[in-house]
């Protein structure tokens, strides 16, 4: 399939053939849905914990006779049925990271692009190049309407381009090697350079 081509001045360069099988798929939402639970599951630190019986602070002296009193048996206050006692089976630092094809992750990235596509709302750009200027870039970016925008170009950034856009809030920029479903669903407009599809092409054939 055809797509033109912008700058960021707004004008035409041309256009550019895009692959079927990359961006003309019909999206499905289960394989969305399985990459991004993998994508976010790795993200998550896993850091939470609460201490159990062994390690709260508390003497291990009896705290009444075994027998005679009227009462259950206890031996320890640090028994979960006690207050500020250890908490029982709560959660321990993990992982909640799990497995996912390479195959099907790179199935997810094609469903990702070809939503995009049927959207309409992917913009196909000549070059993202800049003088390094935010303010220049921020009025460019208001002039084409973009409003929460992924920039994904080839495998090395504009190193110019990357720190105009580093301070614009609604502008993010990612290598080609970078990209993935969940960045690419939640913009608004996806941009790909020229660069960016050929390499986003050779990473997915």
């Amino acid at each position: 399939m055809k797509a033109d081509v912008l700058t960021l001045d707004g004008s035409s360069a041309g256009s550019v053939d895009l692959a079927d099988d990359i961006y003309g798929l019909e999206p499905r939402a289960d394989i969305l849905h399985r990459v991004v639970r993998w994508q976010r599951a790795r993200a998550q630190q896993g850091t939470h914990a609460v201490l159990g019986r062994s390690e709260v602070s508390y003497s291990t002296k009896k705290i009444y006779r075994q027998k005679g009193t009227g009462g259950a048996r206890h031996g320890s206050k640090k028994a979960p049925i006690f207050r500020h006692g250890g908490v029982y089976k709560g959660p321990t630092p993990r992982s909640h990271e799990h497995e996912l094809t390479k195959k099907f992750r790179k199935l997810g990235l094609r469903h990702a692009l070809s939503a995009k596509m049927k959207a309409g709302e992917i913009v196909v750009l000549d070059a993202a190049t800049a003088e390094g200027k935010t303010s220049a870039l921020a009025k460019q970016v208001k002039d084409l309407g973009w409003k929460r925008a992924l920039v994904i170009d080839g495998s090395e950034l504009n190193e110019s381009f990357a720190r105009a856009a580093r301070n614009i809030a609604n502008i993010d920029v990612l290598p080609s090697q970078g990209a993935n479903v969940y960045d690419i669903l939640k913009s608004d407009t996806l941009v790909l350079t020229k660069a960016g599809v050929e390499a986003l092409e050779a990473r997915l054939k």
